[in-house]
């Protein structure tokens, strides 16, 4: 009895550990530049239902349920999905545009696991007709869930995701 209570303490003490030392926060972000005006670009990216068109996700499950409510393009809009196994559930919800240069929204997972995120994208004027995209988002991991961050890396489980979407924006808005 008392070797199982020995045991039951050391999973306890690891786990604690493991708590403390895993990653708090993520932080993913791609950039790409894009060979029209900002002003075109901007006007593109502020609308929910235009990123059907260069999400990678879409191209994951082009079939998956999609629902739109507010008023896209503006504060408040959100755009609901629910997909196969890579997609999963969940919202999008416009939070902050700062016109010509940022749009921040909130992402809400609901499936595979439940967590929220702050996404943004900013454009930058980097010639006469020629603008930065950057696209990312990050958050917090909270115990126990953050355990996990030890042995996946969120850029990587990510990060390939954005560099697709963003060749894909360029590719449509250079067209």
């Amino acid at each position: 009895m008392i070797i199982l209570l020995y045991i039951l303490a050391g999973i306890v003490f690891i786990i604690l550990i493991l708590g403390l030392i895993a990653p708090k926060s993520y932080n993913v972000s791609r950039s790409i530049e894009i060979a029209k005006p900002k002003d075109v670009v901007f006007e593109n990216l502020k609308f929910l239902k235009n990123q059907d068109a260069w999400s990678p996700w879409n191209k994951k499950d082009p079939n998956m349920e999609k629902k739109f409510t507010g008023t896209d393009g503006e504060v408040g809009a959100i755009s609901y999905w629910n997909g196969n196994k890579d997609v999963g559930e969940g919202e999008q919800e416009l939070t902050k545009i700062v016109n010509g240069e940022r749009i921040e929204s909130e992402l809400r997972f609901l499936k595979p696991w439940k967590s929220t995120s702050d996404a943004y994208i900013t454009t930058e004027e980097v010639g006469e007709s020629s603008t930065m995209v950057t696209w990312g988002f990050s958050g917090k991991n909270k115990f126990p869930t953050s355990i996990f961050m030890l042995f996946m890396n969120m850029d990587k489980a990510v990060g390939g995701d954005f560099e697709e979407g963003l060749a894909s924006l360029k590719e449509l808005l250079e067209r």
